[in-house]
């Protein structure tokens, strides 16, 4: 892995835009949520050079170039625990999340880094955020068997919903996807008793349409939890007119309060997750994207300021 440039503050969160040995250029991030990286070390890496599928609210969807190999996944992880570590992360969960660019079920390389994480790591938390594309069945099923080989209570697995319309979900992640029986099934059937829940994230517009009726209808409370996300600033969500939900001081949505007071009284677990709002400034939130930005420039005043002044320029 080339490092060509490194975004951030290492005590919040570090953008790393590197080019892989295969020469991919791709970004990963490094993130301390807890500000000790003894307790919790969380690396975000991609699985894709690119992505295919353009969800509306995120910036790392406007290219594809191909999959990234094993090397290239494991790569992205090496350099950090490196740079930090100089060996193994010494920290007490250690957890890593295809989740930067790219869709990881359009790539079964990732199965395998999962493998390799969890047989050369202890103290490793896999995490996997998906739209569950059409077509990914075959990553699923070797997902599932390789969790219950290797991961039973510390896997997180998260399934983007966003909106319990249908019609506008598919406007929202504009690819064939799960519906929600399916995502229903095999949540049931990836859930074990004494792991984690499965998680059905919202990153709450106030475009969006969400009601509560409708997730107690397919997914049962005993198997799934709600995650609440504000709508990060990106480039894509200003291009979609799209507006955050979430007060980023209070934690709480406005116009979907009532969306989250009926999920709790359904009894459903519910996390409402407000990060550091400097990782906004950094670019290592959920949906941004460096490169995006750099090949833009659009006025954005709440995000990527670590980067208006930077002059490093890449060719995608």
């Amino acid at each position: 892995m080339e490092v060509l440039s490194e975004i951030g503050d290492p005590n919040v969160a570090v953008v790393y835009v590197g080019k892989t040995s295969k020469g991919n250029i791709v970004e990963f991030v490094e993130s301390v949520p807890t500000s000790n990286p003894a307790e919790k070390w969380v690396l975000i890496v991609s699985s894709l050079n690119g992505c295919p599928v353009g969800c509306k609210m995120c910036d790392a969807g406007f290219f594809y170039k191909g999959k990234l190999d094993l090397d290239e996944l494991l790569e992205q992880i090496d350099y950090p625990i490196e740079k930090r570590w100089g060996g193994k992360p010494k920290t007490r969960r250690f957890k890593v999340q295809f989740a930067r660019m790219g869709e990881p079920s359009f790539n079964m390389a990732v199965i395998e880094a999962l493998r390799y994480l969890g047989e050369h790591y202890e103290n490793f938390y896999p995490s996997i955020s998906t739209v569950a594309p059409i077509g990914t069945d075959k990553f699923f099923d070797a997902l599932l068997e390789l969790k219950k080989e290797l991961f039973r209570n510390n896997f997180q697995l998260q399934f983007s919903i966003h909106s319990t319309n249908p019609e506008q979900r598919d406007k929202i992640i504009p690819v064939r996807k799960w519906e929600f029986e399916k995502i229903a099934e095999y949540g049931k059937a990836f859930y074990d008793e004494g792991g984690k829940k499965i998680t059905l994230n919202f990153a709450l517009a106030r475009e969006n349409e969400v009601d509560a009726e409708i997730i107690a209808e397919y997914f049962p409370k005993e198997y799934f939890l709600i995650k609440i996300t504000p709508l990060n600033p990106t480039v894509s969500v200003i291009k979609n007119s799209l507006t955050n939900d979430v007060d980023l001081e209070t934690g709480l949505p406005i116009k979907h309060k009532e969306f989250v007071e009926n999920i709790r009284k359904l009894g459903y677990d519910i996390i409402i997750s407000v990060g550091d709002t400097r990782e906004n400034l950094i670019g290592s939130n959920c949906g941004q994207y460096i490169l995006r930005f750099l090949k833009e420039r659009p006025e954005l005043k709440e995000a990527y300021t670590f980067l208006k002044t930077s002059s490093f320029n890449i060719i995608l």
